[in-house]
């Protein structure tokens, strides 16, 4: 049987990886400088969360969620605390879509509405409404295009608020930092806007923060740069550090219901202990700390860079855009220098989202590596 052929492969064949390295069948080491889309937080095969779900598998790795789950609740304890998102409840599925079509979902139960305002540059993943809610016809299927989504310029609060006036939205979602879209970011003063204009007009705020999350730009979450409180927060990626996990935050305003929601995988014990691990290395190693901290490094190398046009993002959520396609540089990069770099709905922008336990000396290797290439 072959495999559906939907993803473009490069010719490397990772066997092995460690903290910020990965190695191929051949032996040869790269330096991670993507983590699989931002999904590595504390290091490939990290001792700690390595010992946590070996320990985890051999007492119990799965049971659905209608039996007590102990680790989940100390998870939700955990993340409060660690987040500082105070009294959300926590509802845990498998990836980055199932949270935000899940917030997508309960944001319309509560409202009882079925328009959603997304953003332009958005992505929010491949299921149902979230992928209606991406920027992206090329991916949005003919059964998915039935959802009901505005697309806004981001930035224009004017233009939002004129939507909202004109037909009942349910929920405006929004990544305060766009991930595939190109690290495109807006003001304070827009995102606190869409905030107060939630509440206007009885709509729902959800903060798609799948990439962003768990330490990614040296906030826990990216919204709180901004001093948003939003209604539904989405996380995943970074949140498992490869294992399959996702979740969302609810604000206590919206109430819950036997069967309001549901999954089957969500929240198992090996993707609590999983998260669990996570939120442990990420305090026990101060690593958002160390993004703020790499981050400021990272900027300060880039000014060197010839033809350079911008730099985006914050933490360790970059993107270095130049004034010419990307992709033959990355693919020199990657062959020729070892180094795994990311591509984005910018062809001329490289996004950069290392494990955060990347140091000083492998941004030096990236640094030169482009020197030479450019």
């Amino acid at each position: 049987m072959s495999l559906f052929d939907v993803y473009p492969l490069f010719d490397v064949t990772p066997v092995k990886a460690k903290d910020v390295f990965v190695y191929d069948d051949k032996g040869t080491e790269y330096l991670d400088l993507y983590g699989g889309h931002a999904v590595i937080s504390i290091g490939h095969s990290h001792p700690v969360y390595v010992n946590a779900l070996t320990n985890q598998l051999q007492n119990i790795g799965f049971y659905s969620n209608a039996v007590q789950n102990p680790i989940q609740k100390k998870l939700a304890d955990q993340l409060e605390q660690q987040s500082g998102c105070k009294d959300y409840a926590l509802f845990m599925c498998s990836s980055g879509a199932e949270a935000n079509e899940n917030a997508l979902k309960l944001a319309s139960f509560h409202t009882n509405k079925a328009t959603v305002i997304a953003f332009d540059n958005s992505f929010h993943g491949r299921t149902s409404a979230c992928v209606a809610a991406t920027d992206n016809p090329n991916i949005v299927a003919p059964l998915n295009a039935q959802q009901q989504v505005r697309f806004l310029p981001l930035g224009d609060l004017e233009l939002v608020e004129n939507t909202l006036k004109a037909e009942p939205i349910c929920a405006i979602i929004i990544e305060c930092v766009q991930g595939v879209g190109g690290l495109d970011e807006s003001t304070t003063e827009f995102y606190k806007g869409l905030e107060i204009l939630c509440h206007k007009y009885d709509t729902v705020l959800i903060a798609d923060e799948v990439q962003s999350g768990f330490g990614r730009t040296g906030d826990f979450f990216a919204f709180q740069k901004h001093g948003l409180t939003p209604h539904i927060i989405s996380m995943a990626k970074g949140m498992g550090n490869g294992f399959p996990v996702g979740g969302i935050l609810i604000h206590p305003s919206i109430k819950a219901s036997y069967g309001l929601l549901g999954t089957t995988f969500g929240g198992n014990h090996l993707a609590s202990t999983a998260t669990l691990t996570v939120l442990d290395v990420l305090e026990s190693e101060n690593l958002m700390q160390n993004a703020k901290d790499m981050s400021a490094y990272f900027m300060e190398k880039a000014k060197a860079v010839p033809q350079l046009k911008q730099l985006k993002g914050r933490g360790l959520m970059l993107g270095l855009e130049f004034d010419f396609p990307v992709a033959a540089l990355r693919k020199k990069l990657l062959f020729d220098h070892f180094l795994f770099t990311g591509s984005s709905k910018n062809p001329n922008l490289i996004r950069i989202l290392p494990p955060l336990t990347i140091q000083t000396a492998h941004i030096d290797t990236f640094f030169n590596a482009l020197a030479q290439e450019l």
